[in-house]
């Protein structure tokens, strides 16, 4: 069982490091994310940065085995993986803030 959660892991690592490589090289952008994106080379930086820090996180970390001779790689993959978060969220559109309506009373 644990061969399976290794290669389903594998190719959903390959499948974001593949939507990065194509948003940095063609400005394709998944259809679902289509809306919110509105710098493709950016987000896909942060998508392929990400695919490379989640992979080191798994490999080195949980699916690798009960030593800790490579948890700080683990982590830092990890953190890599927080970081590039950062930088997709860069890439889309920013968040709106709900405005207040014009105060037409005190008139």
């Amino acid at each position: 069982m644990h061969w399976y959660f290794v290669g389903f892991a594998a190719l959903i690592v390959i499948a974001q490091a593949g939507f990065g490589i194509a948003a940095i090289t063609r400005h394709w952008i998944p259809p679902w994310a289509r809306r919110r994106v509105v710098r493709p080379k950016l987000w896909g930086w942060g998508a392929l940065t990400g695919a490379v820090g989640w992979s080191l996180f798994m490999f080195l970390g949980p699916f690798r085995g009960p030593d800790a001779e490579f948890t700080p790689y683990a982590l830092g993959g990890m953190g890599l993986f927080v970081a590039s978060q950062v930088v997709q969220m860069m890439g889309q559109h920013p968040g709106r803030r709900p405005v207040a309506p014009p105060d037409t009373e005190g008139r």
